[in-house]
């Protein structure tokens, strides 16, 4: 993937094509986890730097990021004891902090990222992989303010295809069936993500919910993900409509 792209103006599809066929031309877990930092800057708007840190007993571990400016903010996370990766892994929220001007969360950390490096704003997704280790996509911005509930929205969906392509390097499975599971997981992540930002819960949460509806509905979770990501696409294109929009789910 090409690092010189645009911030956030890659092709979703062509994207994740090239993830998919990285996994199997090189099959190294690294490389993966470089082409989705890669990913992240080019799909998610605003996003300058992005990382993965991962969880391997006791220390916290960045195996790629995509440039030294995200290494940089990793190495604060982990001399400050705080920040928004380590909350990602420890609990199941995303931590979305759009501005670490304004009253941070994470003063000692913010007080680093906001005197050493171009960081203004961060957000972090936890994500699970086959092995039970725990790790967090880190996304951040050098524009104040620059991640809104959309940007968090992308970030999520790719969260979701990261873990998804992660899976594939330690299942071995062929590229069509990554291809396939990528295929109804975007729609799942887009689903997952709206709910996450529409109902202020967590991942786990809103695949809950969404899994249980499904249930109720006898439908399978991608083709009811499918229906929601339909029908919030037809909303916010006539939000002005007599009765508004109602929730998603509920």
């Amino acid at each position: 993937m090409d690092a010189d792209s645009e911030r956030g103006s890659g092709d979703p599809a062509a994207v994740f094509a090239a993830m998919a066929d990285l996994v199997y031309r090189e099959a190294e877990p690294d490389q993966v986890y470089e082409a989705i930092c890669s990913a992240a800057t080019q799909l998610v708007p605003r996003c300058d730097h992005a990382s993965v840190m991962m969880r391997r007993r006791n220390r916290y571990v960045t195996v790629a990021a995509g440039d030294d400016i995200a290494r940089q903010v990793d190495d604060l996370e982990r001399e400050t004891g705080q920040g928004a990766c380590l909350d990602a892994i420890e609990h199941e929220h995303p931590q979305i902090e759009p501005d670490l001007r304004t009253g941070s969360p994470w003063p000692r950390f913010a007080a680093r990222v906001l005197a050493e490096t171009p960081v203004r704003g961060a957000m972090s997704f936890r994500l699970h992989t086959e092995t039970g280790k725990i790790g967090a996509l880190n996304l951040f911005t050098d524009t104040p303010g620059g991640f809104t509930a959309t940007e968090a929205a992308q970030a999520s969906v790719l969260a979701s295809f990261a873990a998804v392509t992660t899976l594939a390097v330690s299942r071995g499975e062929t590229l069509a069936s990554l291809r396939d599971g990528l295929s109804s997981n975007r729609e799942i992540g887009k689903a997952i993500g709206l709910l996450i930002v529409l109902h202020h819960i967590g991942d786990d949460e809103a695949f809950e919910l969404l899994r249980s509806t499904s249930q109720q509905m006898n439908v399978k979770v991608a083709d009811l993900a499918r229906t929601l990501n339909e029908r919030h696409l037809r909303d916010m294109s006539d939000l002005n409509r007599p009765g508004g929009r109602g929730p998603l789910l509920g």
